[in-house]
């Protein structure tokens, strides 16, 4: 644990010293974010906040992580290695979009059939090393029981749903300042917890490196934000998340930890869905859900305490379900 605690602060203290380095290197290179058009009127003044912040997040994290890994099992079943490593492959596709993004100058990067093509073969692989790492297997734990239930060679399938849709969900939640940021802060203290609980001490300073790189971050990302993560921070995010819940072989409590993320997802579903069936009726103001509680006249930095609270508690349930 008290590796664990050393990991949070250094990734805070690298996180603060880099987004000191990038913020002014961002203005130069001029990358700011283009508001999508039809995004709430109060968006519309964000246009040309710096944009792809992940890059902190993500340089905290991996620093700090790999100086507190102690690296005693085979680097192939290294479980740190192996997060970080799906949250690169995940950090590279959002990267790709953003760039795109900037290069046209306009809120449109990769096409969904490049970026659905992308996080389905790195879904794959990651499914793939998770069903033959010796800890992990094709058999996941059943929250609040003892109970495992073991998928075989479904595993593989099954968890590249979850893979994509995880990683997709925390990219719909980065829409407020401090949102995902915030919300992704709580998701990897409980996951650092539940990992130090099972004795898997390096998966635990990896998530304690996220924890800090999250709240380094949240210090120039809080409203009103200098700087967003962008796709790269937010699929960097989703892909860091679901990897360390698949080697804890918890993957079911994503539905208790990223409850906020589903939640973005789940009404983006239903907004379309109901949109086409009724031709042009809405079930909310706007999707994702955190953008109709805005145009309810709700100020966004209440919305973001608000998910913030909502994750605390169920990230307690969670705990009480696993531990």
């Amino acid at each position: 644990m008290q590796r664990m605690m050393l990991t949070l602060l250094l990734a805070f203290a690298v996180g603060l010293l880099l987004s000191r380095l990038l913020l002014p290197l961002l203005q130069r290179l001029k990358f700011g974010q283009n508001v999508y058009e039809l995004a709430p009127q109060t968006h519309q003044k964000k246009q040309g906040t710096l944009t792809m912040g992940g890059l902190i997040i993500a340089g905290a994290s991996i620093v700090a992580a790999l100086a507190m890994c102690r690296y005693g099992a085979p680097l192939r079943e290294n479980m740190l290695l192996a997060v970080l490593l799906m949250a690169l492959g995940n950090l590279c596709i959002g990267f790709a979009d953003d760039m795109t993004k900037i290069r046209r100058g306009k809120n449109g990067g990769l096409t969904p059939k490049q970026k659905m093509a992308a996080q389905a073969l790195l879904a794959a692989a990651f499914s793939a090393y998770c069903y033959f790492h010796p800890q992990v297997g094709s058999s996941i734990r059943i929250p609040f029981t003892d109970a495992e239930l073991d998928l075989g060679i479904l595993y593989i399938p099954l968890m590249m749903f979850v893979i994509v849709g995880t990683t997709n969900s925390a990219n719909l939640l980065d829409g407020l300042d401090g949102l995902l940021s915030s919300v992704s802060m709580v998701d990897f203290a409980t996951l650092a917890v539940i990992a130090g609980a099972y004795g898997l001490g390096d998966l635990g300073v990896c998530c304690a490196a996220l924890c800090g790189g999250c709240m380094a971050f949240l210090t120039c990302n809080a409203y009103p934000a200098k700087i967003f993560m962008g796709d790269t921070g937010s699929m960097f995010i989703g892909g860091a998340v679901v990897a360390a819940a698949m080697l804890l072989r918890q993957p079911l409590i994503l539905v208790l930890i990223a409850f906020c993320m589903m939640i973005s997802s789940l009404s983006d579903i239903i907004q379309i869905s109901y949109f086409k069936a009724t031709h042009g009726k809405r079930v909310f103001k706007m999707a994702p859900i955190h953008h109709h509680f805005e145009l309810c006249g709700i100020h966004e930095a209440k919305i973001v305490m608000m998910y913030m609270v909502t994750t605390i508690l169920l990230c307690v349930v969670a705990l009480l379900g696993v531990l």
